[in-house]
């Protein structure tokens, strides 16, 4: 393939994406020092999940809104009604009151590779209209803290992303949609981060089963270990999760884990992404405790650690 023909398929990728991108538009009530209440408007994108109107953004885009309209690609806008939030994952899923929309088909995160093409779709800086920026994916499985939150297993890529740009999709060479653009990671330069599309994936799989997201959680902040560190730190294993923080009073800290402890298996399968791991805590909801392997030092042991759930309305 010459480089007009890889042009042409960009373009055409690119122009197919775009008919499933959405402008989100919102109005929140905030306290004016001089005049009191007054209206404050946001912008930020999302994109099309379903022809009958579902749309996924982050959580924060529509955080405190009173009122939520959707720019349709056509220019269409339309009040919009937020139907789940989950502030744990940054996602949330909104619908409008129409049909025969195009939905993006959602791709397989695990799958991604460093070095790999993406594309960054979405309404930057609150301009009309969907931009998109090309970078690669930099990096996977970070663990980012922003204001008040910590987002684990995200895709990091030099695409740029811009406030505006959160909730839109970013898009592989194929026009599937591997995360969600987050610019709430105030001192990034250079670099931007995506939520996995696979956590959208569970996002929606909670809402169909419970009717609402759940959050099942242990208590632990983890990042994955790579075999040169594990070869740089002589680490008995070549692949886990080391733990990077414990929440105080949470199951894992009353169980003893601690900053630094390695987790190698999770109720029996090895684990080696916090993907791995937040699936083994859903997994094990009815049964009440997730068994860990741990490693500390030069000591090997399993512990059963309850698991704590927060439905979140």
């Amino acid at each position: 393939m010459d480089i007009k023909e890889f042009s042409n398929s960009i373009t055409e990728i690119v122009a197919k994406a775009m008919q499933s991108v959405v402008t989100i538009s919102t109005v929140r009530i905030a306290m004016d020092e001089f005049f009191g209440l007054a209206p404050v408007r946001g912008v930020g994108s999302g994109f099309i999940i379903h022809s009958r109107g579902y749309i996924v953004t982050n959580n924060h885009v529509v955080q405190g809104s009173s009122t939520v309209y959707v720019v349709l690609p056509t220019g269409e806008t339309i009040e919009a009604e937020v139907v789940a939030t989950d502030p744990y994952r940054d996602l949330a899923l909104v619908k409008v009151d129409t049909t025969n929309l195009k939905p993006i088909t959602l791709g397989d995160s695990d799958k991604i590779r460093v070095g790999e093409i993406v594309f960054a779709i979405g309404s930057p800086l609150g301009l009309p209209g969907a931009t998109v920026t090309m970078g690669v994916i930099s990096a996977i499985g970070r663990t980012i803290s922003g204001e008040n939150i910590i987002l684990e297993d995200l895709i990091q890529t030099d695409a740029a992303i811009n406030p505006g740009n959160s909730g839109g999709p970013l898009v592989n060479v194929s026009g599937e949609a591997i995360g969600v653009t987050t610019a709430i990671i105030p001192y990034a330069q250079g670099i931007g981060f995506a939520i996995p599309i696979n956590t959208v994936k569970r996002f929606l799989e909670m809402i169909s089963k419970y009717g609402r997201p759940i959050v099942a959680w242990i208590g632990v902040y983890v990042a994955p270990i790579t075999q040169e560190q594990a070869r740089m730190f002589r680490l008995p294993i070549s692949r886990g999760l080391v733990v990077v923080g414990v929440v105080r009073g949470s199951p894992a800290h009353e169980v003893g884990i601690a900053r630094g402890d390695i987790l190698i298996r999770a109720n029996g399968r090895e684990i080696s992404s916090p993907r791995e791991l937040r699936m083994a805590v859903e997994e094990s909801i009815e049964k009440g405790y997730v068994e860990l392997e741990i490693i500390r030092g030069s000591r090997r042991y399993n512990v059963e650690v309850p698991v704590a759930i927060q439905t979140i309305t």
